[in-house]
């Protein structure tokens, strides 16, 4: 802490890669999520809802590697949208052992409903960044998003 004006000293920050990405990070989850407040869902909300729309019924722990997200933060995920009735967690079909999610018809109207949200939250962050820029921050993300596969 700077004592002098009382500010805390971030100097030794501006070249890490995880302070930065974070807190880009919330940046964006706040402006997504401010735009798609009507909508009822949050960004992340939004997410598992529409990798379940394109993708159908999965294994909570596929679910989980797609959204590069643990399974127990998953799950506390999952349940406000079961909670809600826009998706069911029910056996798995091979192994009964197993939890499958399944969006209900409920899970594909507010997904739809909440696109047009998304979409201005998306448009807004393109139209701010720039398309070319966007485009590739947006393959750079890509490739983040795998280094947990690759380190």
């Amino acid at each position: 802490m700077d004592a002098k004006n009382n500010k805390l000293d971030l100097s030794d920050c501006p070249s890490c890669v995880s302070f930065n990405l974070r807190k880009a990070m919330r940046a964006v989850s706040q402006h997504y999520d401010r735009i798609m407040a009507p909508s009822g869902l949050r960004g992340t909300q939004f997410s598992i809802l529409t990798v379940l729309e394109r993708a159908g019924p999965m294994k909570i722990t596929v679910l989980a590697d797609c959204l590069v997200m643990d399974r127990t933060t998953l799950t506390r995920n999952l349940q406000p949208l079961q909670q809600e009735g826009y998706l069911k967690i029910v056996p798995g079909l091979e192994d009964r052992r197993s939890r499958r999610v399944e969006l209900t018809q409920a899970g594909k109207k507010v997904q739809s409903a909440a696109m047009p949200y998304w979409q201005r939250a998306q448009d807004e962050m393109v139209n701010f960044l720039g398309k070319t820029r966007s485009k590739q921050f947006v393959s750079d993300l890509r490739i983040a998003a795998t280094t947990h596969q690759q380190l």
